[in-house]
């Protein structure tokens, strides 16, 4: 069988033909014209592009070198003006100073605005001399100017040999970006490959990989790489990118270009790696380094465009996260209305991961409020990742976010133009992998400011050391013999308590069952136990809304599961169904916790009874809900107490037969309450203290 090979350079020249013939911009395109520099001494000449948000190029300029103190300078006043700021250029240059402005004649110069600034910033682009406070010549921002931009595009069509990879950008006309690239290397003959129709075939054209070679692609596994357009063939002479085998005419994967492309102009601007990003040491361009969180935390970042791109490094445990962002206040630490990213090494697949946080509740999310990725919300998640390492104990992850609020009611916007307040915190996953409760020492206390802008703000001297094994945990506690007994919520314990205990992710808090921290309770088949609860009866502050159920779920939180979720788990009491078929909780009482006098004593408190003297009762008015459950033969020997809206907040309920042995209240030094304290009918607060005593 005969194949028909089309020579790659004729397949090129026809691409780059009907590209230009259909192409939405005229070649040589320069980028968005904002006009011609004006000459007002020294002969200055030029023709004025905004290459992208934050870059402008200079067509042919002229100048005669003779000013003594010349500079590109940009400002935002009405008129050029001392008040400017300097554009240095050269901007690779090694002094400590930026060079003075040299004589040119008819250059093409590519110029990156400063300080994150970008061109919706200023108004004009002057030639000054700084000495003797003179405009040489000018040019000025039309108003509503609209820079070309990268494009996103979707990831590979998932076709063969395992290829995926996140979203992709066109980083300009000339760029592709492909983050967290997967494929087996397998393919015989397989490259990146360009060219037009409806979907990848053979009349195309290999592009050089990320190393600007043309040999086979190798495998990738999980890597973020550009590759770049060969000669002069550009994005708008071609329809779509794919992964090809020539000898086998095989598309492994591929992805359209969209008709209405409007990127940046490839200038040099976009500076293309030489290796992989995830073997480098991520962040190497940038010097802007700040730690937080007692140095157990390094924040870097660099503003790229309409973008901030961020790196946390931090010394992570197994199935921790690291978050950082901007405050829900200005001027102090607020996690309410915070916008932050959400990193960790999932190590389901040995891969980092990003995710957008919106912080409406300082709660766990139960799908509508909460500590939420804002995909879960039905927002958009605006955290790119853009690489990561896990090396010597150290996670290191890379991201890129808007620096605008692209969605309002749940981001913030990052300043490029003065500090601002921003925060983070550590804290463990949940099953889903999402965001759980972080103790007082791993979140951000004071208000702790960050110029997003600057340059060369570097104060980082190294990662703390991780913190040693910690407290002992209490021993388990044991609720037997008890017919009566009160729920209500309080603090998880820290390092002693909820954790160590379960072996399961805290969100900070838990059910206090008969004043005993997450006690194993134990209960008889065939008779009645009543459990007055007070876990929250307000909807609308899920912080403080636990209903009470009981079902055969080791993790609970049935109301924010789906549907197939709730087949999954056989509840016994506290869940019913409206006419409609709909769950609802029915143990919903008022609202009672044991809450910290100052702060948590855990770590510190070598007993449950010391750490109790540190908590007192705090009641809101109400009655608490009376839950009747009457223990059936069929009950299983094992089942879990639990809150309706958020997991992780209960323990073990031992299913007995009548007559049974099982643990006292002595056992395992636990105490026990053999009947619940009467309900309060006002506001009150409790000593904790004269409770332990009553009861002894």
């Amino acid at each position: 069988m005969t194949r028909r090979v089309t020579p790659p350079g004729l397949a090129a020249c026809v691409l780059l033909l009907a590209g230009l013939a259909s192409g939405k911009h005229p070649q040589p395109y320069y980028g968005r014209l904002i006009g011609r520099l004006s000459n007002y001494a020294h002969g200055i000449k030029g023709t004025v592009y905004a290459v992208d948000e934050a870059t402008v190029f200079v067509r042919g300029f002229a100048y005669d070198g003779t000013g003594p103190d010349a500079y590109f300078w940009v400002g935002d006043s009405p008129q050029p003006s001392p008040e400017g700021l300097l554009v240095p250029y050269p901007d690779d240059y090694s002094s400590r100073e930026p060079p003075i402005l040299q004589a040119h004649s008819g250059t093409d110069i590519l110029l990156r605005l400063p300080a994150g600034k970008r061109l919706r910033d200023i108004k004009w682009l002057s030639v000054w001399c700084r000495r003797f406070t003179v405009n040489f010549g000018d040019v000025f921002i039309p108003a509503g100017l609209d820079p070309p931009r990268p494009r996103v595009l979707p990831e590979f069509k998932r076709l063969a040999h395992g290829l995926r990879s996140g979203n992709i950008s066109v980083l300009d006309a000339k760029t592709f970006y492909i983050p967290n690239l997967h494929y087996d290397g397998a393919g015989p003959d397989a490259y990146f490959w360009v060219g037009n129709g409806s979907e990848p075939n053979p009349f195309g054209t290999k592009v050089p990989n990320e190393m600007g070679s043309l040999h086979p692609l190798r495998g990738y596994q999980g890597e973020d790489i550009e590759i770049q357009l060969p000669e002069r063939l550009t994005v708008y002479a071609v329809d779509w990118l794919a992964v090809w085998c020539v000898e086998y005419r095989h598309n492994f994967g591929h992805v359209m270009l969209p008709k209405d492309l409007d990127v940046p102009p490839a200038l040099g601007q976009t500076k293309i790696t030489t290796s992989s990003t995830t073997s480098q040491t991520p962040f190497s361009t940038t010097n802007n380094c700040k730690e937080m969180l007692d140095k157990r935390l390094q924040v870097r970042w660099e503003i790229q465009g309409d973008h901030v791109q961020i790196s946390l490094s931090a010394r992570l445990r197994k199935e921790q996260y690291m978050a950082f962002g901007v405050s829900g206040a200005e001027g102090r630490a607020a996690m309410l209305g915070a916008d932050v990213v959400v990193a960790y090494w999932d190590n389901r697949t040995n891969q980092p991961r990003v995710s957008d946080y919106t912080i409406t509740h300082l709660a766990q999310c139960d799908g509508e409020r909460g500590v939420c990725p804002d995909a879960r919300l039905g927002g958009s998640d605006d955290a790119k990742l853009v690489s990561g390492q896990n090396k010597n104990g150290i996670v290191t992850i890379t991201y890129k976010r808007p620096l605008s609020a692209t969605e309002p009611l749940k981001d913030k916007e990052v300043l490029s133009s003065r500090s601002q307040s921003v925060i983070a915190a550590f804290g463990p996953l949940n099953s889903k992998y999402e965001a759980n409760a972080h103790s007082f020492m791993d979140t951000t206390r004071d208000d702790v400011q960050l110029d997003f802008g600057a340059m060369n703000d570097n104060t980082c001297v190294g990662l703390a050391e991780s913190a040693g094994a910690g407290p002992a945990p209490w021993p388990p506690r044991v609720v037997s013999g008890a017919a009566s007994l009160t729920a209500r919520i309080g603090p998880a314990g820290g390092a002693r308590g909820y954790t160590p205990i379960t072996g399961h992710p805290s969100w900070g808090i838990a059910w206090y069952i008969n004043d005993q921290l997450i006690p194993e309770v134990y209960v008889e088949r065939g008779k009645t136990y009543t459990f007055l609860v007070e876990g929250g009866d307000d909807r609308t502050n899920p912080a403080k809304f636990h209903p009470f159920y009981i079902s055969d779920s080791p993790e609970g939180g049935f109301g924010q599961k789906r549907e197939e979720e709730q087949r999954k788990q056989r509840v016994f009491a506290g869940v019913a169904y409206d006419n409609e078929g709909y769950p609802y909780p029915t143990a919903v009482g008022r609202y009672c916790e044991w809450t910290h006098k100052t702060t948590d004593q855990s770590a510190v408190s070598e007993t449950f009874e010391d750490y109790m003297k540190t908590l007192q009762l705090e009641c809101n008015e109400g009655e608490p809900a009376a839950l009747n459950w009457t223990v059936a033969s069929a009950t299983p020997d094992l089942v879990y107490y639990q809150c309706y809206t958020h997991n992780n907040l209960g323990w073990k309920i031992h299913v007995v037969d009548p007559g049974a042995q099982v643990p006292r209240p002595g056992d395992q030094r636990a105490r026990l309450n053999l009947a619940p304290a009467p309900p309060l009918l006002a506001p009150v607060t409790v000593a904790v203290t004269a409770i332990i005593a009553a009861l002894r």
